[in-house]
């Protein structure tokens, strides 16, 4: 008995349609964990940094003689924390400023109005470098890593 045109097709005609389905299904899950996995690299980074800047932030709080004493000590221990994983070496700059006034350098004491905090920053360039090839284009090329504390005045 022939087949006419009107009937089902034979397994015989739907030989690639299982290499075709595959491709695409494969294509769609590999961008997806291509995509999480990239995600993933440059989040263990960014959070990597903004943990060695609270580490910076943190020893800044701890009693030096002088408020330069603090920001070194205070850019010390960042860049202790980031080195070594970072793909270039990051820069480090803290800075310890009153709230209330124009900017740096002014005297921290223990009244309200003398209040000052650090503010601890770490900067790293060349994410691009670290990241799957594919989404560069997503991700920023520089990463920051930025912490702030009070400082005590009665402690100054």
């Amino acid at each position: 008995m022939a087949l006419g045109r009107n009937q089902t097709p034979s397994a015989q005609t739907q030989q690639g349609a299982y290499a075709v389905e595959f491709t695409l299904v494969f294509l769609i899950f590999f961008s997806l964990i291509y995509a999480i996995v990239s995600l993933g690299i440059f989040l263990t980074l960014r959070l990597s940094l903004q943990n060695a800047a609270e580490d910076g932030a943190r020893a800044a709080l701890r009693y030096q003689v002088t408020l330069t004493k603090r920001e070194e000590e205070a850019e010390r221990v960042a860049r202790t924390q980031s080195a070594g994983w970072t793909p270039t070496q990051p820069v480090v700059v803290a800075k310890i400023c009153q709230l209330e006034g124009s900017g740096c350098g002014q005297v921290c004491g223990p009244s309200w109005s003398q209040r000052c905090q650090v503010v601890v920053t770490v900067t790293t360039t060349g994410m691009r470098t670290v990241l799957p090839p594919l989404m560069n284009l997503a991700l920023p090329d520089q990463v920051i890593g930025r912490a702030s504390m009070l400082l005590d005045g009665r402690a100054l």
